[in-house]
């Protein structure tokens, strides 16, 4: 098994997320193939791991994926890797509901991986010890192999410190104003938007983290591959795929692939709509891109191909793309592709954030009547749909559009908040769906 460590924190702003990406960035540099993960359904991490790594991270989520999906993720993911790191979230033993489910520690088990603490020693001396001592000893299942120590004040701080934590100490990093990472409404900026210096962050990593050490580190799962064998391509599906519309799982497009579908990807804002037999248009950031999306030659050509019965998906920001309008949060309105029977209209405050899970109550070109189908949300967002609107999901978990509702139907379109990950069901009809349209 390759080298590999998982990158948590006692809380969220600990810090996880520059050593993680610091971390990647250090080792990339020295040459090594570093495979990252993302604990949790985020879109936004990986964004920045892929940029940073020149690999796909892949997320790692228990509640959408299952253990046995998470095993399948990582070993498909290490393969040709030297490296893998696993960034976590939140703090490492927060779940759903104060439980274990969805957290990192459960993703640590799952994958006995050793795991790097991130501890922020700010205003602490002698007491880390025992933040120390109560992470390490909550659940002795979880492999805590080293702490790095966040925002040391001196020299004589980091003493202070080193007298009271029993575990390794495998990094202590001083406190730096100029290593941050840019936010906004839904989290950090993306991967591609980033302006601070990489090169800068992996000099300030490889100074204050043991990298010998840290390359020590195994899990000791079992690294047999799955077989990832795909079809003879028997159908064309769209990817909507550029700064609009970017958030998308690894796994959702490599089980497309499986099918046989070839995925064309192309651009919303930029493009004509390819020649294709469905189109998937993942979540991003619409409402930043709303006037080249207005202008874009794509909107009324997806608008046509809806009305002849293409098979059509769009999940959270592709929902809001697909509606009549989009209303800014500054009242002013711009038209959209049309395809769905409703308006959405931006607010300022957030809306709805965390796990969903949904029944499957009407027919649509996607999933079956009677599936349970599990992901999550997250947006600024209201949609108003027209009063005789249809509905696919029927919500179990989470909110959804409205009274528990999701998943607006039209034709052979869909469009719902929910970020759906494709092992929490079976994508075949999808498949099914778009070579019925392409035999027309």
């Amino acid at each position: 098994m390759i080298p590999a460590m998982l990158i948590a924190g006692t809380h969220s702003g600990v810090g996880k997320t520059t050593v993680a990406l610091g971390l990647m960035a250090a080792l990339h540099s020295r040459g090594l193939q570093v495979q990252p993960f993302k604990v949790g359904p985020d879109f936004i991490d990986p964004s920045h791991h892929t940029d940073v790594c020149g690999r796909v991270s892949r997320n790692l989520d228990a509640f959408m994926m299952g253990l046995d999906g998470i095993e399948k993720c990582f070993c498909r993911g290490i393969k040709d890797a030297d490296v893998a790191i696993v960034e976590g979230v939140m703090g490492l033993y927060d779940g759903i509901n104060s439980s274990e489910k969805a957290s990192t520690a459960e993703v640590a088990k799952a994958l006995r991986i050793p795991v790097l603490l991130v501890l922020d020693a700010q205003g602490m001396s002698r007491s880390a010890g025992a933040v120390e001592m109560g992470y390490t000893c909550f659940d002795s299942k979880v492999n805590i192999a080293g702490i790095i120590l966040n925002r040391v004040g001196s020299t004589r701080h980091l003493a202070m410190l080193k007298g009271s934590i029993k575990s390794p100490i495998l990094g202590a990093l001083p406190k730096s104003k100029d290593i941050e990472t840019k936010s906004r409404h839904l989290g950090l900026v993306m991967g591609f938007e980033r302006k601070h210096d990489i090169a800068a962050l992996s000099s300030f990593i490889e100074k204050h983290l043991d990298l010998d050490a840290i390359l020590e580190l195994r899990c000791n799962l079992c690294s047999d591959q799955e077989s990832h064998e795909i079809r003879n391509p028997s159908v064309r599906i769209g990817i909507a795929d550029d700064e609009a519309f970017c958030f998308y799982y690894r796994e959702n497009l490599e089980e497309l692939q499986k099918l046989g579908a070839e995925l064309v990807l192309f651009s919303p804002i930029r493009d004509d709509l390819p020649d294709i037999d469905g189109l998937y248009i993942g979540g991003g950031y619409p409402e930043l891109y709303v006037e080249a999306l207005e202008k874009g030659i794509a909107r009324k050509q997806i608008k046509k191909a809806s009305e002849n019965g293409m098979p059509i998906y769009g999940e959270c920001g592709g929902l809001i793309y697909l509606s009549r309008q989009l209303v800014s949060d500054n009242a002013r309105s711009y038209e959209m592709v049309n395809a769905l029977p409703c308006i959405t209209l931006m607010t300022k405050k957030l809306q709805a954030l965390g796990y969903v899970e949904a029944q499957v109550v009407g027919s649509n070109p996607i999933v079956d009547i009677g599936k349970t189908i599990r992901g999550h949300e997250f947006h600024y967002s209201q949609v108003e749909p027209d009063k005789d609107a249809h509905f696919a999901y029927r919500i179990v978990r989470g909110k959804g559009i409205k009274n528990c509702l999701d998943g607006l139907i039209e034709q052979n379109t869909l469009g719902s908040y929910l970020h759906t990950h494709f092992y929490s069901h079976h994508i075949d009809k999808f498949i099914d769906s778009c070579k019925s349209y392409h035999r027309k």
